[in-house]
């Protein structure tokens, strides 16, 4: 009866750990992922993520993983702590020519509200590089326009107000530029241009009925900001990664680091009545962010951005560590 008994348990132990007991590899995509089937990846990937299994998707043995500039192995990270998939607020940006999307939303980890920023590569059928951003302590304030999406930004371009995916990914660099130069004419922003940050809007807001510093700059239309030199403490915007383009929405989206050395603690204004400087008593730091730009009429009509702060002077990317940087 032992002996029965040793041998039943080598056989289960043997067909356990054979091939035809192995977990369930996910079915590869098309050879090919077009606008519709991007979408669905990044659908399958939030919905693996928060079940924390990353076998229900097809990831390369070799993919490359990055979230908040940290390198990882997909398991890790938010693969561990997401605990709600997004609702209402989700912005998706395809891009069937480079086969990668974007998702900025807004969904939960350990049990709080986060907002997230999500990017996949694919190729051959397979997710070869992923990306996450995300920012946590989310004030009413924030939450307050991370509801829905601006109509904006869902709107469908009109035909006659595309340009092509070559010239979107440039002008949306532009906006790189503007900032570190404190040069508006370097980037065409349209006159209706809004602009949000972690939820906050940052640029035409309505005129305050208090002359609050922050909250007089704040109602300056994107252009009209950057010539009051009120982000002239932003000395460096490296790397540049824009590399996802969807024409029929007219958005890219972008990555990038602020780089912050925080030199003076005084900054100066120009041509605001009443306000000549601001203080900037600060650490130096970076801040790691993702846009998305609308673009239609070769202008820059909505910017959506989300920024994870928590990343000391000058860090590292995390793409280093990976042949193509996240490209």
């Amino acid at each position: 009866m032992r002996l029965r008994n040793l041998c039943t348990a080598i056989v289960i132990l043997f067909f356990a750990s054979s091939p035809l007991f192995a977990a369930p590899k996910a079915n590869k995509l098309p050879a090919h992922c077009d606008r519709a089937c991007l979408i669905g990846e990044m659908n399958d990937y939030v919905a693996a993520l928060v079940s924390h299994d990353p076998s229900r998707i097809p990831l390369s043995p070799q993919v490359e993983f990055v979230e908040n500039t940290v390198p990882m192995h997909p398991g890790d990270g938010l693969w561990k702590t997401a605990d709600a998939p997004p609702t209402t607020f989700k912005v998706y940006v395809p891009d069937a020519v480079s086969e990668e999307v974007g998702l900025l939303c807004v969904m939960r980890a350990n049990n709080e509200p986060i907002e997230a920023d999500f990017r996949l590569k694919i190729r051959h059928g397979e997710i070869v590089a992923a990306e996450h951003l995300w920012a946590g302590d989310l004030k009413p304030a924030n939450l307050k326009n991370l509801q829905t999406p601006r109509p904006g930004l869902l709107a469908v371009v009109p035909s006659s107000e595309r340009v092509p995916r070559a010239e979107m990914l440039k002008i949306a660099g532009t906006y790189y530029t503007a900032v570190t130069t404190a040069d508006a004419n370097n980037a065409p922003f349209a006159d209706d241009c809004e602009r949000h940050e972690n939820g906050l809007q940052t640029s035409g807001n309505p005129p305050p009925a208090n002359p609050n510093p922050r909250e007089v700059l704040g109602s300056f239309g994107c252009a009209a900001q950057l010539k009051t030199h009120v982000m002239d403490y932003i000395k460096q915007i490296e790397p540049r990664r824009v590399m996802i383009a969807d024409p029929e929405t007219g958005l890219v989206m972008g990555f990038s680091q602020f780089r912050h050395p925080m030199d003076e603690k005084t900054e100066k204004i120009v041509g605001v009545p009443g306000i000549t400087s601001q203080p900037m008593n600060f650490k130096p730091f970076d801040n790691v962010a993702v846009h998305i730009f609308k673009i239609s009429g070769g202008k820059i009509h909505e910017i959506e951005a989300l920024g994870h702060s928590g990343v000391p002077y000058d860090a590292p990317t995390g793409w280093e560590h990976f042949p193509d940087h996240g490209r």
